[in-house]
């Protein structure tokens, strides 16, 4: 095994347990917001997992494909966490924004 197949595997293995965590993370936790917390740290996951490929291929056709599948998910997850927070909040409050019932002052305007 050479230096490189030590690296190769070490960032696949990290990225992979990263994404189980995550995944592991969603599926245990019972809130909602509790569950978009886990949802973070597999962006992390998949620029490791892309990492790896571009260290054991090199530039090729599927190293592409697997950086450009981790920028989509470094771009697209906070978007998606935020659009799912607020939809969140519309479903348990009628509106996105603070209520006087949860004790922060709300401007009229």
């Amino acid at each position: 095994m050479t230096i490189r197949d030590a690296l190769v595997y070490a960032l696949l293995g990290v990225g992979i347990g990263i994404e189980l965590i995550s995944c592991l993370g969603v599926l245990v936790m019972r809130g909602i917001y509790d569950r978009l917390h886990y949802v973070g740290p597999s962006t992390l996951g998949a620029l490791l997992i892309a990492t790896a490929i571009w260290a054991r291929e090199g530039p090729s056709t599927i190293s592409l494909k697997g950086t450009l599948l981790a920028a989509f998910l470094v771009v697209a997850s906070p978007a998606v966490a935020h659009v799912t927070a607020r939809a969140a909040r519309l479903h348990e409050h009628g509106d996105w924004r603070p209520q006087r019932s949860e004790g922060i002052e709300v401007e009229e305007g």
